[in-house]
């Protein structure tokens, strides 16, 4: 069985210079570094929980008032149920900033809007977590607001790496490339475990900071080492090297009927300059011919299936990500009252 021309002789990393594996590493760790400071904050919700709530009721402190005054929650439920609303605001205001970065970052410089964002938000969660635990100042709006402005600022990784990736990695290896990078969510929600589970024994404020920490050097790192596009360094485009495929593949004698129709699709210009492409409004997009129809019948086809799936393959991710810490504690408890119960028999 023959391989596909993409695996033959190397095809695929011979079109691969050193800036596009530098690109690769860059974005795919920027992206990492974003998951992981979600992973951290499930995995220290047990002990958010715990420090918000009383352990013991002793009434023997006067007054009571100034013995809980650090606690936001009479119980643990209480503080689980107020987890869960954080979560919630996070997702809604992460969904809503997805599509406000990306209309940002078609009119900015991506690299600008990804430091920009990965630095922010590392900033944030060093205030939700860190900050307000060392001035053991305890606030649910503050947190509200927080977590909704770290929402806001955590959406602008997704447009702006995968626009890069796409402005260096054209149609041949696509899938290979993006099959490899996708793995960049899984490799930061393990790197999050790791940094949260490394320091949690001294306090879960100390994940927050190493985390934040982390993720604010690498969008340092990304503001001064990250290349939008192969154009910045005198590199061809995508749309050029797809161009001049077509063009090597093209038959060099074609017919006689055909040879007043041949037109080269690139052609020489002495000292041509880059012209980036200015961005149009989301209505005016809506507006141009054939928009709408096309998006109608992308429903219609067997892709509008496929953004179904995606939504609930989406949905249990997620479920999994932010809850999964709090079953376990779930169970363990469980666990215990039954051997006390086995016990006490």
């Amino acid at each position: 069985m023959a391989w596909p021309n993409i695996f033959q002789r190397g095809t695929l990393l011979s079109q691969f210079s050193h800036h596009h594996v530098v690109v690769f590493l860059l974005t795919f760790f920027s992206y990492s570094l974003l998951h992981a400071s979600r992973k951290t904050f499930s995995n220290v919700k047990v002990s958010i929980s715990k420090q918000w709530t009383p352990s013991a009721f002793n009434r023997s402190l006067e007054p009571v008032e100034i013995w809980s005054s650090n606690r936001l929650f009479p119980s643990a439920e209480e503080a689980t149920l107020f987890l869960g609303t954080l979560d919630t605001v996070f997702l809604f205001s992460y969904a809503v900033g997805l599509f406000i970065s990306g209309i940002v970052g078609d009119r900015l410089n991506l690299r600008w809007v990804l430091s920009f964002g990965m630095c922010s938000s590392a900033l944030v969660v060093f205030v939700f977590g860190t900050v307000t635990e060392w001035l053991h100042f305890y606030n649910k709006w503050l947190y509200c607001c927080l977590w909704i402005v770290n929402g806001l600022l955590q959406s602008t990784g997704w447009p702006c790496v995968v626009a890069v990736m796409g402005n260096w990695f054209g149609k041949a290896g696509r899938g290979v490339v993006f099959g490899l990078w996708s793995a960049c969510a899984s490799v930061g929600n393990i790197l999050g475990a790791c940094l949260a589970s490394s320091v949690l024994q001294y306090g879960y404020e100390y994940a927050f900071l190493v985390t934040a920490a982390v993720q604010f050097a690498g969008g340092i790192i990304i503001f001064f080492g990250l290349l939008v596009s192969p154009e910045e360094i005198g590199l061809p485009g995508i749309e050029a090297e797809e161009n001049f495929e077509e063009d090597w593949h093209r038959p060099l004698i074609n017919g006689a009927e055909n040879e007043d129709e041949y037109e080269p699709n690139y052609s020489v210009q002495e000292g041509s300059t880059i012209t980036q492409v200015k961005a149009i409004s989301f209505y005016r997009a809506c507006c141009l011919p054939g928009v709408i129809p096309y998006l109608v019948s992308l429903i219609q086809d067997n892709l509008g299936w496929m953004w179904v799936f995606y939504f609930f393959i989406l949905m249990t991710s997620c479920t999994v990500l932010f809850i999964s810490p709090l079953i376990v504690r779930e169970i363990c408890s469980l666990m215990q009252r039954q051997q006390a119960h086995m016990l006490s028999e």
